[in-house]
């Protein structure tokens, strides 16, 4: 007698397809050992936002400026609850990145460590990560320093969970 597996969508990361038999499975019964790359990403950031009072939100975006991963995550239909996940933000912060890599790229300056814009209300730091790039958004009067520290150490961790995406793809 032959097995028949029927595949559905359900509610997982990225819409990850999970196996449908006599009972429904959980994303990680469906690939046991293995977390999925979006969920690592969103834990990390939210242990951004745990470990350092004052980041108001964080994102990560790819070179091409899609969004990768947001904190707090986002409502699609709604931008302006958390305004960092919405796609127009991560195009700029994509572009700003390029732009500071061209600028010191021509005047020959080495590459890119970070980008900050310092505002009335707060700051905005970028981290190249990778093929991507971490903007966090500070709320004015937060420790800048305990703030780079830490997205530093996250950089490093953003890098490495998308550095395995990269050799497994």
């Amino acid at each position: 007698m032959a097995a028949v597996f029927i595949f559905r969508f359900v509610d997982c990361p990225l819409s990850a397809i999970q196996l449908y038999s006599s009972k429904n499975l959980s994303c990680e019964e469906f690939m046991p050992g293995q977390q999925y790359r979006s969920e690592k990403l969103e834990r990390t950031l939210k242990s951004l936002h745990v470990a350092v009072p004052g980041i108001k939100a964080s994102v990560i975006v790819n070179i091409e400026g899609l969004l990768v991963a947001a904190y707090p995550p986002g409502n699609e239909d709604n931008p302006y609850e958390n305004p960092t996940s919405s796609p127009q933000v991560a195009a700029m912060a994509a572009t700003l990145i390029g732009l500071a890599e061209t600028t010191l790229n021509r005047l020959q300056q080495g590459d890119l460590k970070r980008l900050m814009i310092d505002a009335d209300k707060g700051t905005m730091v970028v981290y190249p990560a990778n093929r991507a790039s971490l903007a966090v958004l500070v709320e004015k009067g937060t420790q800048l320093g305990r703030v780079l520290f830490a997205v530093s150490k996250v950089r490093d961790e953003v890098m490495e969970i998308l550095r395995i995406k990269e050799d497994e793809g």
